[in-house]
């Protein structure tokens, strides 16, 4: 919230001066599908893990569809779904085209964002032969369907709404990297910062809560190899403690959370991971107990004179912003040197076997449909709604990339949402993450300079929504 004052005095403020709250003025259906994946799905997503099929269910898995209708009258739908990771270009295409022919909406209308919880089933087809695999394309095909049905369900019950926007602080997110008799680790730094801001839109028709909207960079990591059940880590308890609260839907996006992640983690005990998302869901509430009512804002609305002149703010209507637009373009990312297949066998030949497959599938995986010469695309999706932005990429990008936009537009709400649609897997991290030899950076195809060429392509997309006067589609050289 921002204070916008209406007239200057000795102090700067008057009397019918307001505190801005962020607004979208959009038509708003949500709609739910449980996704929980089959108990015995292939579940190993962990290098050390002696197990392979999931064994039980900590907490439900979520799709949540999010439609949203501005000015233009595009329908856009976003998708917050609990999931892993796409591992292959094929079968994050196919899903999003299902999704995409099955509402009959164009590649810039759709947004498929997973939580990146690395406790789910894994989302790639070619481990059917592998034990548990055998269910994987039925379950790929099960959340094509959800998409399709919750989607539908969200846009025909889109209703005139509004989604108010604020910002709160949450201490689960740490920095993790660290470097150890000079090693480059994968954990908690106790000297590194992070950025803690949680982005919450808070979605009401009629004045009544509908939805909350959570944007939080922190990977999913408390749950590892120890763990036999399938589980949405912190995002199911953060869900369960906003919705208990608000009598509402909850969705979540993860932001750019790509050397972040939980203090404490690498565990088999799930009440870690609640505990961590009590924290978080705690941090939404908290934010969002500091708005006003629905279609609110706070006004300097008189003196009262008593023990002492009091200045009194009340809550009066305030206007929303419909204008609404939309892009999804891509930047030319250069990649680094890439050794071959066997090269990568010969170099991880003494480390545990386990986990050298699993890193040589990561690495054969990524490369299969998305690189072809010595750059590739890396699409961005762009939606702006009034006073906020939504922004996705198919990535893993460094926080860095939601700081410097936040950065360059104060005065415009942002989510930044890495994991979303596709093609692109790929970590982004910064210069520094390439100089100290992280796992970030060796395992990224990318060569470094890719997270600021990202960082200044999103932000010209940005500039272009803001600056578009007249609804419709934007197109982006």
């Amino acid at each position: 919230m921002k204070h916008a004052p209406t007239a200057a005095t000795d102090s700067g403020v008057a009397l019918g001066d307001r505190i801005k709250v962020p607004r979208s003025a959009v038509r708003v259906g949500v709609a739910r599908r449980d996704i929980t994946p089959p108990i015995g799905i292939r579940a190993k997503n962990w290098g050390p893990a002696d197990w392979e099929r999931s064994e039980g269910v900590h907490r439900p898995f979520a799709l949540t569809a999010l439609a949203l209708i501005g000015g233009d009258d595009r329908q856009r739908l976003l998708l917050a779904v609990d999931g892993t990771w796409w591992r292959r270009v094929a079968d994050e295409r196919r899903v999003r085209e299902t999704i995409l022919e099955g509402l009959g909406l164009e590649p810039d209308q759709l947004m498929l964002s997973l939580s990146h919880t690395h406790a789910g089933a894994v989302l790639c087809a070619s481990d059917a032969h592998l034990p548990g695999g055998e269910l994987i394309p039925g379950y790929l095909d099960a959340l094509a369907a959800a998409g399709i049905a919750a989607g539908r369900e969200a846009l025909v019950g889109a209703q005139p709404g509004l989604i108010e926007w604020t910002q709160g602080r949450c201490a689960l997110a740490a920095d993790r990297e660290l470097d150890l008799d000079g090693r480059a680790l994968v954990g908690y730094n106790p000297a590194g910062g992070s950025d803690d801001t949680v982005v919450v839109g808070r979605i009401s028709v009629g004045g009544a809560v509908r939805a909350t909207l959570v944007n939080y960079a922190c990977h999913p990591t408390t749950l590892a190899w120890q763990s036999r059940e399938v589980s949405p880590d912190y995002v199911g308890a953060m869900r369960e403690t906003v919705e208990t609260a608000t009598g509402a839907a909850c969705l979540f996006v993860q932001g750019a959370s790509g050397e972040l992640a939980p203090r404490e983690q690498y565990t088999g005990d799930v009440l870690v991971a609640d505990r961590h998302g009590r924290s978080l869901g705690h941090a939404v509430l908290a934010a969002l107990d500091g708005l006003p009512a629905p279609g609110e804002e706070v006004v300097l609305d008189r003196v009262v004179e008593s023990g002492a002149p009091l200045a009194v703010w009340t809550g009066r209507p305030a206007a929303a912003d419909a204008t609404s637009a939309g892009t999804v373009d891509a930047v030319e990312l250069p990649l680094r040197d890439l050794p071959a297949l066997d090269e990568l066998a010969e170099e991880w030949k003494d480390i545990d076997p386990r986990s050298r497959e699993e890193r040589l599938g990561r690495a054969r995986n990524l490369r299969e449909g998305y690189i072809d010469g010595s750059t590739v695309a890396h699409p961005v999706w762009a939606w702006r709604f009034g006073d906020a932005i939504v922004l996705g990429h198919p990535g893993e990008a460094y926080s860095r990339l939601q700081r410097t936009l936040r950065a360059r537009f104060p005065e415009t709400t942002i989510v930044v949402m890495n994991l979303t649609n596709g093609p692109g897997f790929v970590y982004l991290p910064t210069r520094e993450a390439y100089d100290r030899g992280a796992y970030q950076a060796w395992q990224t195809p990318l060569a470094a300079g890719a997270l600021e060429l990202l960082e200044e392509h999103a932000c010209r997309l940005v500039a272009a929504l803001l600056e578009a006067s007249v609804p419709g589609n934007l197109s982006v050289s």
